[in-house]
C-alpha cells in the first residue's frame, strides 16, 4: 500500500484539489470582467490535463513501465471520464450551488485526451531514444 501512495500521491492530491475547487462556493467570480466566455471550460480541461499526466506517470512509476499498453490507455481515459462524471453529478445533486454542465464534461475529456496523448508521446520518445 505504502508503495503504492508513493506513485500516485501527486494524482490523489490533485484529485481531492479538483473536487474541492469543482464544488465550492464561487460567487459572483464567474462574472468578473477579468474572466472571458468560455474560461470554465479552459480551466476544466486544464485540470484533467493535470490529472491524466500524473496518474498515467504513477501507473508508470509503479509498474516500471516504459509505456502504456492500449488497454491501459483505453482504461486510464474511462476511469478519468469517469471521476469528471462524477464531479458534475455531485455538482448537480449534493452541491446545488454549482451547475452540472455536459459541456464541462466535454472540457474534462479534451483535457483527458490531451493529456493521455502527451503521454503517449513523451513515453514513446523516450522508449526510442533508450534503443
Amino acid at each position: 500500500m505504502n508503495a503504492v501512495l508513493k506513485s500516485y500521491w501527486p494524482a490523489i492530491l490533485w484529485a481531492f484539489f479538483i473536487l474541492v475547487i469543482c464544488n465550492i462556493k464561487m460567487g459572483g467570480v464567474s462574472h468578473s470582467p477579468a474572466f472571458f466566455e468560455g474560461f470554465d471550460k479552459l480551466v476544466h480541461c486544464g485540470l484533467f490535463f493535470t490529472m491524466t499526466v500524473l496518474y498515467s506517470a504513477g501507473y508508470l512509476r509503479h509498474n516500471k513501465k516504459r509505456g502504456l499498453s492500449v488497454l491501459t490507455t483505453v482504461l486510464i481515459i474511462l476511469f478519468m471520464v469517469a471521476f469528471g462524471g462524477a464531479v458534475e453529478l455531485l455538482q448537480k445533486y449534493f452541491f446545488t450551488w454549482r451547475g452540472a454542465d455536459w459541456n464541462d464534461l466535454f472540457a474534462d475529456a479534451v483535457g483527458i485526451c490531451m493529456g493521455m496523448f502527451s503521454i503517449l508521446v513523451t513515453s514513446n520518445a523516450v522508449k526510442y531514444a533508450n534503443k
